[in-house]
């Protein structure tokens, strides 16, 4: 069992379409992965990878699926009358409607069960909000994956809360952005954790509510890090980190800049690659 090689993916909306790029890359590498674990649209990412495979024809096909996000306007930039909306509770269903049908578009069928990834193992991470905990979905057969999907990309305010069971399930970014934590319930032998996240730089004398908020989610965000990495390292599992990132701040709705995000994610990848052989090379002649 920990012979066994893990690609952990974030969260990050459009700026998923980097992690499609490293996949390129680690595959043209040769880093074959045995278990897939993602939050949000690193969930998506790796169910397709799950259902399709690891080759060069699924990854060309998960490209086409972002070119498909991107015409469809799945996430639409109007989010701020989104969230007022909410606020008055006046919610609209119709972006998890057309999730729903978009993921079946593409494979994610009702009676799919992670139990039907037959050469990977697939984990997805949501928030269940109303017990302020973290949900593992993929440690059971019988898990339903188009019901996992949908409760790890539930984004606010594009798409609603998802009451089932007794839990209010949100997307997994609140609490396991990068889950390198949920990957060790399956014991793998190492683990390539691709990251997509903006680390927000914020000038000390900005005020105002956009700073506090953006400050806010720093924190959160770098407390997750460092508590994902410390698990990791406590149980002796070495993670490779890789920091996928744009020229210019990509939106979570901005699809539209899928190509460039697959070559800049592909190249970024070959660079972190030969630094790992450089290294492993100088180490093997101490």
């Amino acid at each position: 069992m920990r012979n066994r090689l893990a690609l952990v993916f974030s969260g990050g909306g459009a700026r998923g379409a980097l992690q499609v790029g490293a996949l390129r890359a680690l595959l043209e590498y040769g880093y074959y992965p045995d278990i897939l674990v993602g939050t949000s649209i690193g969930a998506a990412n790796a169910a397709f990878v799950g259902l399709r495979g690891f080759n060069e024809t699924s990854l060309t096909e998960l490209g086409r699926v972002y070119h498909d996000v991107s015409r469809k306007k799945i996430l639409s930039n109007d989010y701020l009358r989104m969230a007022f909306r909410a606020l008055v509770r006046r919610p609209t269903t119709e972006p998890s409607r057309r999730l729903r049908e978009f993921f079946i578009e593409h494979g994610i069928t009702p009676d799919l069960r992670f139990g039907d990834f037959v050469n990977k193992q697939v984990l997805m991470v949501s928030a269940d909000i109303n017990h302020s905990a973290r949900v593992i979905y993929g440690l059971k057969p019988d898990d339903q994956v188009l019901d996992a999907l949908l409760a790890s990309t539930a984004l606010p305010p594009w798409m609603t809360p998802i009451n089932r069971d007794g839990q209010l399930l949100v997307d997994g970014t609140i609490v396991s952005n990068l889950p390198i934590e949920p990957a060790l319930n399956v014991r793998p032998r190492e683990i390539i954790a691709l990251d997509v996240r903006e680390w927000r730089d914020i000038p000390e004398e900005a005020d105002g509510f956009g700073p506090l908020f953006n400050r806010l989610a720093n924190t959160i965000q770098k407390r997750q890090f460092d508590l994902e990495f410390a698990v990791a390292a406590a149980v002796r599992v070495p993670v490779k980190y890789v920091h996928l990132y744009a020229d210019q701040p990509v939106p979570v709705y901005a699809f539209e800049r899928w190509q460039e995000l697959i070559e800049r994610g592909y190249e970024q990848m070959r660079v972190a690659i030969n630094l790992w052989q450089v290294k492993k090379k100088l180490w093997w002649q101490r």
